[in-house]
């Protein structure tokens, strides 16, 4: 009996020997291939998710007094590479499209990208892109491609999308944002990439000139190239009353308790006469008391987002400041988030108009923006708010109201759209000097690499720095901010 428990010992480590190890280390039972749609679902709800309250403070809309936030103090340091997540599912959807060769589902890949890693560029100026995602073949410390090189491949990117995009290239299907309407996505597309290519209008020279030949293609050609029309082109991402699918701030009880509304954006809303105030605030504890009524511009107040702490936990104290809107935590539904928007591409179109880039009607885009706005916060009186002293477009200074009433939208939505736009144009002014901003009286305009990178990454890293800041600081200026 020893005899044979030997004999079969034997055979099996020699049948074993003759099975390579990459076998050994295959799960039988995990899926290694799938159908693109079944993985568009989820990254969709990450990538459409564009409520960030953090950019509300660092935009000078909200601000914090349960603590000293560093969004709201400028005393930000270094960022994460987290989106590498998303941008690693977004590949595997890629691949899974080519196998299946699902064109549509090909181009949804372009733009996704796209997002993504323009997102991380705006945090940090260069990153890995060209050999990112990689390790499976072997790159496991990727070089830093410029930020130009990533603009110019995003925005070729996007063309071959808007060219992919097509009815006779299948259904999509997973599609929670667009229920797979080919032609609202080549709107998207398109209207993303006017806002990408109006991010790029402080640079000069024969970059300039293609940005605005690009931008002229776009607008010139709705046959090839639709843009969005009205909301119902909004690309949104909507809640529902469901565990895992309410709107982010739903039961928060640190915006409930501990966010207000910055004195800045509110004393803007108050001059303009702006009654989105009403869609956005809570009156006041004390005009409450008073028993004014919510559509009193009296009935709110704000406290200074570069204010000392002390001096603002005073003022709520005082019972003179107003909390956001309680549907912003109250309810599980709310408003959805705008990845992009139809107001927001009007008053892309408005600026392009304003800085000759095309030949239209700055003034007709910049009151269809507006307009598109009111809509989406369900805010009345818009004919009246357009014809106020302050609001009425003015040629003269045509890019500062465009891009204020674009900050207004952006309130509660749009990520950090707002804050992007305040580097670029300087609009609206962001408060920096009430004595608790902790960058030296500056606002920043970029965040330092993630400390894994210098760690496990540190040539390529410090190549990247020293190309572009010479120190790795919050204060460097990226190539998309020079002129």
């Amino acid at each position: 009996m020893k005899t044979m428990k030997y004999i079969f010992f034997t055979i099996m480590v020699l049948a074993s020997a003759c099975t390579d190890f990459e076998d050994l280390q295959l799960d039988p039972n995990r899926a290694t291939q799938t159908h693109p749609g079944l993985l568009l679902t989820n990254i969709e709800a990450i990538t459409f998710n564009y409520i960030d309250i953090g950019a509300g403070l660092a935009s000078r809309q909200l601000a914090y007094t349960d603590g000293a936030s560093n969004e709201q103090y400028y005393n930000w340091q270094r960022a994460g590479f987290g989106r590498y997540n998303s941008l690693r599912q977004v590949t595997k959807m890629d691949q899974e499209a080519a196998r299946l060769n699902l064109d549509n589902y090909r181009a949804l890949a372009l733009f996704l990208k796209s997002v993504h890693i323009l997102e991380l560029s705006k945090v940090f100026g260069d990153v890995p892109y060209s050999q990112a995602l990689q390790a499976e073949a072997g790159t496991f410390n990727p070089a830093y491609d410029t930020q130009e090189e990533i603009y110019m491949q995003v925005l070729a990117d996007l063309e071959e999308a808007n060219s992919l995009l097509n009815t006779s290239n299948g259904a999509i299907t997973g599609d929670i944002i667009y229920g797979g309407d080919i032609t609202k996505w080549k709107k998207l597309v398109n209207s993303f990439t006017l806002r990408v290519l109006l991010s790029m209008s402080k640079k000069g020279g024969a970059i300039s000139t293609q940005v605005i030949n690009r931008f002229n293609n776009i607008v010139d050609d709705p046959d090839t190239y639709p843009i969005f029309e009205s909301n119902d082109d909004n690309a949104s991402l909507r809640f529902q009353d469901l565990v895992s699918n309410r709107y982010p701030y739903f039961n928060s009880n640190s915006l409930k308790t501990a966010y207000y509304m910055e004195a800045s954006f509110v004393n803007l809303l108050k001059d303009l006469e702006d009654p989105r105030l009403f869609a956005f605030a809570d009156i006041t504890p004390q005009a409450a008391d008073d028993e004014l009524p919510t559509t009193d511009f009296d009935a709110y107040g704000g406290i200074d987002g570069s204010a000392l702490l002390a001096a603002n936990t005073n003022l709520v104290v005082a019972g003179v400041v107003s909390k956001v809107n309680p549907r912003y935590y109250n309810n599980p539904v709310n408003e959805p988030s705008n990845l992009l928007s139809y107001a927001e591409v009007e008053f892309i179109l408005a600026e392009a108009a304003a800085r000759n880039w095309i030949t239209a009607d700055a003034e007709e885009h910049y009151n269809n923006g507006v307009i598109a706005s009111f809509d989406f916060f369900d805010a009345a009186g818009v004919n009246a708010y357009l014809l106020g002293s302050e609001v009425v477009f003015n040629p003269s200074t045509a890019i500062e109201q465009i891009v204020t009433q674009k900050h207004i939208n952006f309130f509660m939505n749009g990520g950090w759209e707002a804050f992007y736009n305040n580097l670029r144009t300087g609009f609206p002014a962001f408060s920096v000097n009430g004595g608790g901003v902790l960058n030296n009286q500056l606002v920043p305009k970029r965040w330092m690499y993630p400390q894994d990178e210098l760690l496990y990454n540190k040539a390529n890293v410090e190549a990247a720095i020293q190309r572009q800041y010479t120190n790795d600081n919050i204060n460097g200026e990226m190539w998309l901010l020079k002129n």
